[in-house]
């Protein structure tokens, strides 16, 4: 998946590192400073490349992730929940970070997938510019999608720069967010169950 996008029909190729690079220092003169002097010689440079890591969710289909499971599972029939998965992504209308925690649990129908992929698959969608309750539902709508379990949870906690560096500066707040499909939100003791889990520690 790429940046392309068609605009009025015109499709829209992605900037080079060197248009990235010279944004920044526009961005630097704006701040009011010296893009050129000693300290900020190499900052745009390296501001594009860490912008190239920390979006780098354009760059794949995170439900590519989901596509190897297993059938062995032995009859397992309980839920599977990974917990305290690390989230940092960039605020769509800030584009200032968001950071925190994503809590993933499904309920097997007859395949499981390798736990790493559920956190690749979090860190995949969150790298992109994302608003948290658009990041909750696309993480559970893909491993619905794609595992087709009885169920889905996701639960997200985040810290939010825009909130908390600027405007009303409420250091500390959390933003909870949760996407519940399947029998996990229709069934209130599999409901449970999960949120349970979520919030034991």
């Amino acid at each position: 998946m790429g940046l392309a996008k068609a605009s009025a029909g015109i499709p829209r190729s992605k900037p080079t590192q060197a248009e990235a690079e010279a944004a920044v220092r526009v961005l630097i003169e704006w701040a009011g400073d010296d893009p050129n002097r000693e300290g900020l010689i190499d900052t745009p440079e390296r501001v594009a490349r860490s912008y190239r890591e920390l979006f780098s969710g354009y760059d794949v289909d995170p439900r590519d992730y989901l596509k190897r499971t297993f059938e062995e599972i032995g009859g397992y029939d309980e839920l599977v929940v990974l917990k305290d998965i690390r989230v940092v992504s960039f605020c769509e209308h800030h584009m200032l970070p968001v950071t925190g925690r994503a809590h993933v649990g499904y309920l097997p129908s007859n395949c499981v997938v390798g736990i790493s992929k559920l956190a690749r698959v979090v860190h995949a969608f969150a790298r992109r510019l994302q608003i948290q309750e658009r990041l909750t539902a696309e993480i559970a709508e893909a491993i619905q999608d794609i595992l087709e379990p009885q169920g889905v949870g996701v639960v997200i906690e985040a810290e939010h720069s825009c909130m908390t560096l600027r405007g009303v500066n409420t250091t500390g707040s959390l933003l909870t967010t949760s996407r519940l499909l399947g029998v996990i939100r229709d069934d209130p003791r599999t409901r449970e169950e999960f949120l349970g889990m979520v919030r034991a520690r």
